[in-house]
């Protein structure tokens, strides 16, 4: 079932069971977390621009582990691409803030 979480700029981004099939399949030890992605996508503590016009909500998890979730918005709606955990904190130091402004 997809599923719908809106975004800091108030746009619905959905996560669709093709998508969540993906993160699955590329990210195992995300399986039990597809509510810890749309609680990413709701309630970040901040969103990065990505290298292709993508969005990165970024929340912390756990001391020093990251949840990243990276999606794409519109005026009107997004969609989820991926999603993954990372400690690599300074890549994404790298990248412009888009929220908090």
């Amino acid at each position: 079932m997809d599923d719908t979480a809106v975004s800091v700029h108030r746009i619905p981004i959905r996560l669709t069971d093709e998508r969540w099939d993906h993160i699955v399949e590329r990210h195992p030890e995300l399986s039990q977390s597809r509510a810890e992605v749309l609680k990413t996508l709701r309630e970040p503590i901040r969103v990065l621009e990505g290298a292709d016009g993508e969005l990165l909500a970024i929340r912390e998890v756990s001391q020093g582990k990251m949840m990243v979730v990276v999606y794409h918005e519109s005026e009107t709606d997004g969609f989820v691409l991926t999603a993954f955990l990372t400690r690599r904190l300074k890549s994404l130091e790298r990248r412009a803030q888009r929220w908090p402004q």
